[in-house]
């Protein structure tokens, strides 16, 4: 709690579904605004919002989540970033909350920062320019830190008869992923900046402003 008190936060962003919050509510310095975008609010299963669901029985997640089905399921939610009604409300809520600089410094997470935040992360550093490959070099240094952190449930549970694949699938992220939505991105809106103004309803001078913020001369 120290070390987020000193970020000097005014805002924080939590983009999970209600029944994620109610069990493990953000624990924050006092004078926090809280802020929830929920961006699976309108989907028909929340894949990335169930993990622990789906990990605490191994045989039956065998039967719907294996032989690859898992990571066809991360892919589909990732689509689901792009096109959900619920998704672009809180996108359009999210990227317009960090061009303001009176709700700055701020943060936004989801449940293992991945996934909701993986999209959100390299949605605006591509508005910014960041080149393609910088910005999945990033995506993909989360396995470095969550991988290794879930090791133990990802051995119990292949131990208790189900398939590695599937943690791993779940828990981690993979180039498939982000494909997955720069192409649902791509295919929809053509461009970063069209996806921005006519899916989220962020037009172009807010669009500046966000780069005005966030990028320097050299």
């Amino acid at each position: 709690m120290q070390k987020i008190a000193a970020l000097g936060l005014k805002t924080d962003f939590d983009s999970r579904t209600a029944a994620e919050r109610q069990p493990r509510p953000d624990e924050l310095p006092e004078g926090v605004k809280e802020v929830w975008p929920d961006i699976l609010a309108d989907a028909d299963d929340a894949g990335p919002a169930q993990l622990e669901q789906l990990m605490k029985d191994p045989k039956a997640a065998n039967k719907v989540l294996g032989g690859g089905k898992a990571a066809a399921e991360f892919a589909a939610s990732y689509r689901q970033f792009v096109t959900l009604p619920s998704a672009k409300k809180a996108f359009s809520k999210l990227f317009m909350a960090v061009g303001d600089e009176k709700q700055l410094p701020a943060l936004f997470h989801c449940t293992t920062g991945k996934d909701r935040t993986g999209w959100a992360a390299a949605a605006l550093l591509s508005l910014l320019g960041v080149p393609k490959e910088t910005i999945y070099e990033d995506y993909l240094r989360s396995n470095d830190y969550i991988l290794p952190m879930y090791q133990k449930v990802i051995d119990g549970f292949a131990a208790a008869g189900g398939e590695k694949e599937i943690p791993t699938a779940l828990l981690g992220v993979r180039k498939e992923y982000l494909d997955a939505a720069f192409d649902e991105m791509e295919k929809n809106y053509g461009t970063i900046e069209i996806y921005f103004s006519d899916a989220l309803g962020i037009d172009a001078t807010a669009q500046k402003n966000l780069r005005d913020l966030y990028l320097v001369q050299e």
